[in-house]
């Protein structure tokens, strides 16, 4: 007690100071989680582009207070002032917008449906937000606002004033949709269409709504003109209630929806929600965060660490979302977005494997490869009901990003969790095959440009194709997992061989001249004029100094091609070297990821974008690890904290999030398709797994510090450690590693080749 009082009173005192305050425990990790950072965003300028998402761990709905305009991707900006709704969503970033959306908003006084006159100020000060609940106080209409989420319902609990205009607006949204007013049973049903592609013709989201409170009056509306009757079915339906509240009311509802039918909606409403009342669902709702958050422990770290961490592992538990059901039998069903069936089994979505590939994923292989194996049986379904993987689901195929990354989803899922957990591997494998071969019905499934890959070797810089360069990296590395997993499952041998040798691909595009890759013409010149700093063009999303390193399987390789490990570091070190020039001219404008490297004082590395966020971790094939925890460590400590404008960039589905996980622990999956994870150097004084399995990984590191960033000596289960990765399976098996820091970096080491992270090139196969 008397710790935990001078540790309060030293954050009174010196407030300015208190971020160096070392937290030796946390109890509850929901208290340290702010669903804030990152919503301090705008198109131009991304810190996150993410919303507070009111939810539970892949809850198939989000709820968010909406400050935006119907339609608008920026759902919730924190630098807003009014509050037009509370948003049921399914966005999973601005960029791809929502689906499945429709509103309520308490109102007072007279009866305004517009979304701009029904809007009310609020203040950041008079709202609560947490993951498992959010509360705030609409100042113009004097109504206090609470919600607490399940997984397909949600429970709202509003305060009215004393006032004979106590209203509660129904918006359906636009684009068609209706809503039908019930008073002799307090219920309001409806559906909404509105979505931003991605969907069958029959898509509806089917809600129901009940209150405890007698309805009093009722109008419904076609926009902003009232209509006749109780209920609307049309372009934009919104329906009005109204509640008697001379003496004061606080009234709550009980709200479910469903993709599959109002019945399916009353059932997911049955099941969640039942006859818990509003702060019984918020314990539950806190328990269960809890419990989630508590799989990984932390010890030892100052509080804005504390807080991003557990705020980013927040947002690596969101995505890809739930999107079943369970039936009157308790059978998973789901709505397909794909075929617009209702079909048996799991379904998943909501996600960019672009990203998501990189760490989310093999984050999900580490914590909950159970989840993972559900969400391989989805994505075999995906492939049964549209012929082919989606590269970016929201809700079904979406035209947006490059590669075949699904490749590395699979294959990953499947090296790591295969051998625990049963799903149709044969029918992902066909998927893999048919997607490496195939242009896809989008050319953002598939291969675009398949037929030049194949033959040439790579996707030629002037036959049409955008970002050929950045497709032919992604397209190798793909191929080096299609060929781990054909080994895995013992395929023919000519077809194993085919894909090592595509993997290898990776070499036609790199330029000895600049040690750059570089687009190739279909005649096998390069590209000319070459700027190394043009964004776009031959790339996706960045430059030449970004995708260089896009040779995850074979960094041993790249490094032979850069004239060994001196011309390998120095190029790695001229990334935070050269100044944050750009060339924007392929989108005619700044584009938002461009301005986040610019103005992050790190030169060319662009953390606040995915292509680059491995390359750090490159420096130990080269044998300078010190370099890989001196930026690692500055990364960590500017790239993020636990504020509304608290990342780089956008967060993208967990993508971000999970870096910062994985790079807390001291290791990084730098190669998904292998069983390694690269060494970096922990953030905490301690951290420990609790692996789904019942093992622990417990990863200590007493002298960590500010000034101790450097990692001295390694001891794996009581012994001297020298590999510059920690294996899969040996953490599975559980696993004690113990790092002894200092704050002197070890710059002249010297490895043997076993010592070293995975490459193809150097490995015995």
């Amino acid at each position: 007690m008397r710790h935990l009082i001078l540790f309060i009173c030293f954050i009174i005192v010196s407030p300015a100071f208190s971020q160096k305050v070392i937290v030796d425990e946390v109890k509850d990790p929901i208290d340290w989680v702010n669903p804030l950072m990152g919503t301090d965003s705008k198109p131009s300028l991304s810190h996150g582009n993410v919303y507070p998402a009111i939810a539970l761990p892949w809850g198939m709905n989000f709820w968010t207070p909406q400050t935006g305009k119907m339609g608008s991707g920026w759902a919730y900006q924190y630098s807003a002032d009014k509050i037009r709704g509370f948003k049921q969503t399914h966005q999973p970033s601005p960029w791809m917008n929502d689906y499945g959306q429709f509103s309520l908003m308490p109102i007072t006084g007279d009866i305004k449906v517009d979304e701009d006159e029904r809007a009310s100020w609020f203040s950041h000060k008079s709202e609560e937000v947490s993951p498992y609940y959010y509360r705030v106080y609409l100042a113009d209409h004097d109504v206090t606002t609470e919600l607490v989420p399940t997984q397909r319902a949600a429970r709202f609990r509003i305060a009215y004033p004393a006032t004979d205009g106590a209203h509660l607006v129904i918006d359906a949204f636009d684009d068609g949709s209706y809503v039908k007013v019930i008073p002799e049973e307090n219920k309001v049903i409806g559906y909404t269409t509105k979505n931003s592609g991605g969907v069958p013709e029959n898509f509806r989201n089917y809600f129901v709504i009940y209150f405890d409170a007698p309805i009093s009056s009722a109008q419904v509306y076609e926009g902003n003109d009232a209509k006749s009757g109780n209920e609307n079915e049309g372009e934009h339906a919104k329906a009005v209630i109204t509640f008697d509240s001379k003496d004061g009311k606080t009234v709550e509802a009980r709200v479910a929806s469903s993709f599959i039918s109002y019945e399916q909606a009353e059932r997911n409403l049955t099941t969640e929600i039942a006859d818990k009342g509003f702060d019984d669902l918020k314990k539950e709702g806190r328990d269960i965060w809890n419990k989630e958050l508590s799989r990984i422990e932390v010890e030892g770290g100052e509080v804005d660490q504390i807080k991003t961490f557990y705020s980013c592992l927040y947002r690596s538990l969101l995505f890809p979302r739930k999107f079943f059901e369970y039936d009157e039998e308790g059978n998973v069903v789901h709505y397909s977005p794909y075929n617009g069936e209702v079909l048996p089994g799991y379904m998943f979505t909501d996600t960019g494997f672009w990203d998501t590939f990189r760490s989310l994923f093999p984050f999900l292989n580490l914590m909950y490869p159970e989840l993972n194996a559900q969400m391989q049986e989805g994505l075999a379904n995906a492939y049964k009901e549209s012929g082919w993987l989606p590269e970016w689901a929201s809700p079904g195929l979406r035209n947006v990003m490059i590669g075949n990354n699904s490749a590395s989803v699979v294959s990953d899922a499947y090296l790591k969790i295969g051998q625990e957990h049963s799903y149709d591997i044969e029918t992902l494998y066909e998927a893999l095959l048919h997607g490496a071969n195939n242009a896809g019905p989008l050319t953002a499934v598939g291969r675009a440009g398949v037929e030049y890959y194949n033959n040439l070797g790579y996707v030629p810089y002037d036959v049409g194709i955008n970002e050929n360069a950045a497709r032919t990296l992604e397209y190798a590395y793909n191929d080096f997992t299609i060929y781990q997993l054909a080994k895995a499952l013992n395929k023919p041998k000519e077809e194993i061989e085919l894909y090592k040798k595509r993997s290898l691909n990776y070499k036609n595009l790199f330029d000895p001249e600049t040690n750059l890759m570089r687009g190739k013409n279909e005649d096998g010149t390069f590209q000319s004029p070459f700027n190394p700093f043009k964004w776009g063009d031959a790339f996706t999303e960045g430059n030449s100094w970004h995708y260089t390193w896009s040779v995850f399987h074979d960094v041993a390789g790249l490094i032979d091609l850069m004239g060994g490990k001196e011309g390998f570091v120095s190029q790695l070190d001229k990334v935070f070297e050269l100044p944050p020039i750009f060339d924007e001219s392929y989108y005619s404008s700044v584009i938002h990821e461009i301005r986040e490297m610019q103005i992050a004082d790190m030169g060319q590395y662009a953390h606040g974008n995915q292509p680059i966020q491995h390359m750090i971790y490159l420096y130990n094939y080269a044998e300078e690890p010190w370099k890989a925890q001196k930026w690692l460590r500055e990364t960590m400590n500017r790239m993020y904290r636990p504020t509304p404008d608290g990342y780089c960039g956008d967060e993208d589905n967990g993508q971000t999030s999970a870096w910062y996980v994985f790079s807390a622990m001291g290791f990084y999956p730098v190669a998904p398709g292998t069983d390694e994870y690269v060494m970096g150097a922990p953030l905490f004084r301690k951290m420990t797994l609790h692996l789904q399995n019942g093992n622990e990984v417990v990863i200590s590191a007493p002298k960590n510090g500010r000034e101790n960033l450097y990692v001295h000596n390694v001891n794996f289960n009581g012994e001297a450690y020298s590999p510059l990765f920690f294996n899969y399976f040996d953490l599975m098996d559980g696993a004690n590693i113990e790092f002894e820091m200092t704050d002197k970096p070890q710059e002249n080491i010297q490895k043997s080749q076993k010592d070293l992270p995975y490459s193809l090139s150097t490995a015995n196969e």
